[in-house]
């Protein structure tokens, strides 16, 4: 896709946007279920059911997902996304690239060994090597907007308020 055809199909959303910005909020949904066996969490993606289980460093196998690697994934997924679409409406040939996520986990903290240790990724680095002939101006530009426009970057960097139920399903009677 090049600017002109960007544009062209982002035009009326944004004017859409623009005019009505409660049609611009949209629920994104993720569902999972616990059927399976052992330690484990089937997750329906737009593309398949995955299943994530325990990291190694916490008693898994590693043959099932896990989801710190999701969240790494989805992060680079997202970042790779967003520079693609700010690159071609600043009209900047990228030609290719890669993206490296990494972030840091002190698993004392997810197994309860240490209280002081966190739950959750301490620090977390996101790095793109681009093949582009752009300057170092447009790279900055480049980089400050993937920076403000990517869903997961923001997400991450300014933590939503998350809340979390738990139900007991009634049983089923015979």
């Amino acid at each position: 896709m090049d600017k002109a055809a960007l544009a062209e199909t982002q035009g009326p959303l944004k004017q859409q946007y623009r005019d009505d910005p409660e049609s611009a909020v949209v629920v994104l949904k993720a569902d999972g279920d616990l059927d399976g066996s052992g330690i484990a969490c089937r997750v329906q993606t737009a593309q398949a059911m995955v299943e994530a289980g325990l990291h190694p460093a916490t008693g898994g196998t590693g043959e099932l997902l896990c989801s710190g690697d999701m969240l790494l994934e989805a992060l680079v997924a997202c970042s790779g996304v967003t520079l693609r679409a700010v690159a071609t409406s600043m009209g900047v040939e990228v030609r290719g690239g890669t993206i490296h996520a990494e972030g840091d986990l002190d698993f004392r903290g997810t197994l309860g060994v240490a209280k002081d240790a966190p739950v959750g990724f301490k620090d977390i680095r996101l790095s793109f090597d681009l093949d582009t002939d752009a300057d170092d101006d447009t790279l900055a530009t480049l980089h400050k907007l993937t920076e403000r426009y990517c869903v997961v970057y923001q997400t991450l960097v300014r933590s939503p308020e998350v809340s979390l139920s738990l139900d007991k399903r009634q049983a089923a009677q015979a």
